[in-house]
């Protein structure tokens, strides 16, 4: 049996529209200005099927609501025989209206993806997106009103930032080992991290002979 016409919940939309504008407002006052930075593909191996070098060539001020009450969520920071390692993660959520006008408009991008990152201002630290949530709250009023990204403290393998804003592209320049500063600087270039010099030496040792790839006589 249907259920009763006069009390439908979910066919209203000035009702969606009202929650979705109090999610908003709500976010904007106790929220935080955050760097919404979207993942660029720039190098991708079709056999693979990944890119072993994304670019984050824009950023975008996107304002975010932090769900964590008391500190960062996560293992925290750990000493393992790698190191110390710090794992903190935390929870944020963003209006799916602020994301359609402030990131959707300009890059066509229809939704937050993981592996995008996100800059917190308050520790000045960068979170990568690790899975993005768009059901936490469950069709209020038959209605979807924001995301849930679920990040976690970015770990820096030699990708390329070209946002224009300095403290974000320049944040990784101590520890990037393929940029021609560093190349023509014998003290702080590391040739062992070069993968040019890597095949170069690796051509004169490996010979793909269809006997024995690893000798050159095909023992």
């Amino acid at each position: 049996m249907p259920v009763n016409p006069y009390f439908n919940q979910f066919g209203f939309s000035s009702e969606q529209n009202l929650i979705e504008d109090l999610v908003v407002e709500a976010i904007k006052m106790y929220g935080i200005d955050c760097y919404y930075l979207p993942r660029t593909d720039g190098t991708v191996d079709d056999l693979l099927n990944e890119d072993d070098q994304p670019v984050y060539n824009s950023y975008h001020t996107i304002e975010c609501y932090i769900r964590n009450i008391d500190s960062f969520d996560g293992e925290g920071d750990i000493l393992s025989k790698f190191g110390l390692q710090i794992r903190d993660s935390m929870t944020l959520s963003i209006s799916f209206r602020s994301y359609n006008e402030i990131i959707q408009t300009p890059t066509g991008r229809s939704r937050p993806f993981e592996g995008d990152l996100i800059y917190f201002p308050l520790n000045q630290k960068i979170f990568k997106v690790m899975h993005v949530e768009h059901e936490s709250a469950f069709y209020q009023f038959g209605s979807l009103q924001f995301y849930d990204l679920r990040v976690e403290l970015y770990e820096y393998s030699q990708e390329r930032f070209t946002t224009g804003l300095p403290e974000l592209d320049d944040k990784f320049d101590g520890d990037d080992y393929t940029t021609p500063e560093f190349r023509a600087d014998p003290d702080t270039y590391d040739p062992l991290a070069d993968n040019i010099t890597i095949e170069t030496e690796a051509d004169a040792i490996l010979d793909f002979d269809p006997k024995d790839p690893f000798s050159p006589s095909g023992w």
